[in-house]
């Protein structure tokens, strides 16, 4: 896990040193344990090294072929690299190291592209081919590591942060209205757009590749999510069999390390089962949670501490548990730093996890977390259960779109966006909606081809939210986080599972508000406790039957109530300033009407109380 830089000059200008240097030492934060650079006449690749296998100085980056031809800068981390090593040394490859750089490179320089398909692992990498004069970037299927790349005049540079591109002056940070414009619909980017005019994100599961004379060319998806029901029938007991075979495989791949592995210990079943299984294979595991001060707290709210219910699956798994309690002016303090490693804003109120991986990273440099349970298995069933009765797919996107749109509708957008509506109105979040399944078009016939639907616009956009939120975050303690049910086996399994076994009742439609007061989660419960259903089987053969059956409990601070409480002079001060940024691009009079209705209690507005917050930090800090 490391951090990665890079420059090419399309004039042939020599790639200065000095630049490539500044670039990484911006994100020296990513690899705190080394640092390395290459410069080769337009091309220049950047290094900073966090030590996870192989600690010596051979797996150090940028890394050469032996012939020279391919040079390496790589991030992440590819479980399956001693099976893949064992096949390239049979094919005449020779090694001097023992970790996943060293086979990443030789697997590219061996198999091409056709590499990418082989790797089981989080990634994302830049490789100079010295013999044709092209540069390759590639992010690994899933989104779990984030890579960054813009074109400044003749010089094409990427980074898995692009606070990296900060080193040249010819970067000048605006705006992207149009992101703006998403964000503001989704709390959310749905490709390869950021907020940052001319930054953009190379999406997941795509490669991209540009000559040394040649622009860049538009990513390629070199695979994707595909849900779908499957055309045989699919024995219950069977199928969970494989699935607990798969779920132990995956998490015993993860395990590979040569330093030590912890792993984030909530309430729940997911991050229960991993640690279950984790700790049976690792003696005296540490696992961290973090947990909320409930004392100015209402409603719902009140059951956001889950402390109590991870101190006993400690307790069962015997780890050496830690423990962070967050209060209401915790989220004020946290704010700055936060703002300028998160770069942009993402899905979710995200304080939480910075402050876990800060606690996390004083006992260790791994962590395992639940991330993807939820999206691979039918984790928020009241979403899927919106769109699952439809008359076509026009009529799918008009009602999932109303739902999705988390903080704004359509209706209130050209109020908001006033100052710069102009420009904004050329952007249609319906049509960025619908665009996401430009490569899932299966044909829809049933409530199950719906829910599939649904599952992969999840995968496709919220998870890649979470993941980019959880990368950088980590990263910002030099903490590498792994997610073990983001695992090319298990996901291809879970992807054909039919939607049965994930959900119950597929024609009954719940109406449930995202942003209404009160706990959504838990009154759909009362009323079908659905959602991942085979995966609650297979879980009780790990964790207590108590544990697998709980309802789903997002990771959440108790917001709504402390933005109306303990926190109200901080929003107010921050939102109703007359020097505030955000207004040159949002309206006040609108901002401020949203909001009083969450000061006043009319709306749960937290969301977009956080979503404005961190933009106003980030537009502070950035702009």
């Amino acid at each position: 896990m490391c951090g990665i830089a890079g420059i090419l000059h399309r004039d042939g200008r020599p790639a200065s040193i000095t630049t490539l240097t500044a670039m990484t030492d911006i994100i020296a934060h990513r690899g705190p344990d080394g640092e390395g650079h290459y410069c080769n006449g337009p091309v220049g690749l950047g290094h900073r090294r966090l030590s996870i296998i192989d600690l010596t100085d051979a797996a150090r980056q940028p890394m050469e072929t032996r012939d020279g031809r391919f040079v390496l800068t790589y991030n992440g981390e590819i479980y399956n690299f001693k099976e893949l090593k064992i096949e390239l040394s049979a094919r005449g490859r020779v090694f001097n190291s023992s970790g996943d750089s060293e086979v990443l490179l030789h697997a590219f320089a061996e198999w091409g592209l056709g590499a990418l398909l082989r790797f089981n692992g989080m990634f994302a990498f830049a490789i100079w081919d010295n013999q044709e004069r092209k540069l390759t970037l590639a992010r690994d299927r899933f989104g779990v590591k984030p890579l960054y790349y813009a074109e400044l005049g003749q010089t094409f540079v990427f980074a898995s942060e692009h606070k990296a591109f900060r080193a040249f002056s010819e970067y000048k940070p605006r705006v992207d209205i149009s992101g703006l414009s998403e964000y503001l619909s989704f709390q959310n980017f749905f490709a390869e757009r950021t907020l940052f005019a001319g930054v953009k994100l190379l999406p997941a599961g795509c490669y991209l590749q540009i000559s040394q004379d040649g622009r860049a060319v538009e990513p390629v998806q070199y695979w994707d999510f595909h849900f779908e029901e499957p055309e045989y029938a699919v024995d219950e007991i069977e199928a969970t069999d494989e699935l607990d075979r798969l779920f132990r495989q995956a998490v015993n791949r993860q395990l590979v390390s040569d330093v030590e592995v912890g792993c984030y210990l909530s309430g729940g079943m997911d991050s229960g089962s991993i640690t279950a299984l984790a700790s049976s294979q690792l003696p005296f595991m540490r696992t961290f949670t973090v947990g909320f001060d409930l004392n100015s707290a209402s409603g719902v709210e009140l059951g956001y501490d889950e402390r109590t219910k991870a101190e006993h699956m400690s307790y069962l798994f015997k780890t050496e548990h830690y423990e962070m309690v967050l209060k209401a002016g915790d989220m004020e303090r946290a704010l700055p730093q936060l703002a300028w490693h998160l770069e942009e804003p993402r899905v979710g109120q995200s304080y939480p996890n910075f402050y876990a991986a800060k606690l996390a990273s004083k006992f260790g440099k791994v962590v395992l977390t639940g991330t993807g349970g939820d999206e691979l298995f039918g984790g928020y069933p009241w979403r899927y259960y919106r769109a699952v009765v439809n008359d076509d797919f026009d009529h799918y996107i008009e009602k999932y779109f109303g739902f999705w749109q988390r903080m704004i509708p359509s209706g209130t957008m050209p109020r908001l966006l006033g100052p710069v509506w102009d420009e904004a109105r050329q952007t249609s979040p319906i049509d960025i909606f619908r665009g996401v399944f430009k490569e899932h078009a299966s044909e829809l016939r049933r409530p199950e081809d719906y829910v599939n639907h649904s599952l992969y616009f999840e995968a496709k956009t919220f998870l890649n939210g979470l993941l980019v939120v959880e990368d950088k975050l980590a990263m910002a303690h030099g903490l590498e986080s792994r997610v073990p049910f983001l695992d090319n086996d298990l996901v291809d399994f879970a992807m054909k599972l039919p939607a049965k076994m994930k959900l119950g009742n597929l024609t009954e439609v719940i109406r449930l508000n995202e942003n209404e007061p009160g706990g959504k989660a838990q009154r759909y419960y009362e009323r079908t406790k659905d959602g991942k259903l085979i995966l609650r089987k297979m879980m009780s053969r790990h964790i207590p039957d108590e544990v697998a059956e709980r309802e789903k409990q997002g990771f959440s601070a108790p917001d709504a109530s402390w933005f109306k409480g303990e926190s109200i002079e901080y929003v107010k001060r921050k939102l109703f300033s007359n020097t505030a940024r955000i207004y040159d691009f949002v309206d006040r009079k609108t901002v401020r009407s949203l909001v009083d209705e969450h000061l006043e209690g009319r709306e749960n507005r937290r969301l977009l109380i956080w979503s404005l917050l961190n933009l106003e930090q980030i537009m502070e800090s950035s702009f």
